[in-house]
Formats: structure tokens, sequence, C-alpha cells
């Protein structure tokens, strides 16, 4: 029996058409949403989702590029407490995202790519993964505040 997998595992990824025993499609993999059965109408119905994920994901990816052109060269400059070159505590995901936000660009902290925890005044480099595909590079700039 032919299959379409709606979850990714063991026996491919989601959207690909597997075969399968038909005992094992019928009583696990059909009841448990894991599968469908591969008719004409399900696959069309895949074929609709993959236009429309494919859509969907073009625009994210034009998104992220816009992004990507606008923050072009922008450096992150972020004024902490600190003696002697050592900071008090660190400078984290969120402070960086913080600055971002006040020069206008909204962006998610969890998408920030620091090499290391920065605990020293200096320059960084880090990035921002806008999209799987759209990376970009960026400096955070640390200095003592006065």
């Amino acid at each position: 029996m032919q299959v379409i997998l709606l979850e990714p595992g063991k026996l491919g990824k989601t959207g690909e058409i597997v075969k399968v025993r038909p005992g094992y499609a019928r009583n696990w993999l059909i009841p448990q949403g894991i599968a469908a059965p591969a008719t004409s109408g399900n696959l069309k119905n895949l074929e609709a989702q993959i236009r429309s994920r494919q859509k969907t994901q073009a625009a994210e990816k034009a998104v992220a590029e816009d992004l990507a052109s606008r923050l072009n060269g922008v450096a992150v400059e972020l004024s902490v407490r600190a003696g002697e070159g050592k900071i008090y505590g660190a400078v984290t995901h969120a402070d960086v995202a913080d600055s971002l936000d006040k020069l206008g660009f909204d962006v998610d902290k969890r998408r920030i790519d620091m090499p290391k925890t920065v605990k020293e005044i200096g320059e960084y480099d880090i990035a921002y993964r806008a999209h799987p595909e759209v990376t970009i590079p960026m400096k955070l700039v640390v200095h003592a505040a006065k």
C-alpha cells in the first residue's frame, strides 16, 4: 500500500510517498496521523500544500534579503559598565537585539549568533540568521560607559 507521509520519521521526509504493508498503514500510520493513503485527492492536496509552502518560503526569503540590505554595514555599539577591560556581567543576545531595536530594526534575539560570551571590551564579529539561506554579518563594538 502506498501512503503519503505527513510527519518526518524513519520512513522518510514529510510529503514523500512510500510503500508499506497494508496492515501497518491501516492499523498504525493512518490512525496516528503519521500518513495518509496515496489517493488522487490526497496527492492533489499535497501538491497544493507544497506550492503554498514554496510561496511562503520565497516571501520570507525576500523579506530576509531586504533586511540584509538594510543591515549591511551596521555596527552595534553597546556602552556597558566595566573595570580594567572586564565587563560587570556579560553582553547577551537580548542586549544586541535591544540595541538593534533602538536603531529601528525588529529582530529576534534567538537568531543572533555570537561566537562566544562577550565579557570584555572590544570588537566582535556577530551574525543574524534572518532566514536559513540568509545570514547577515555584523560588528559588535563594546566600550566602557563613562
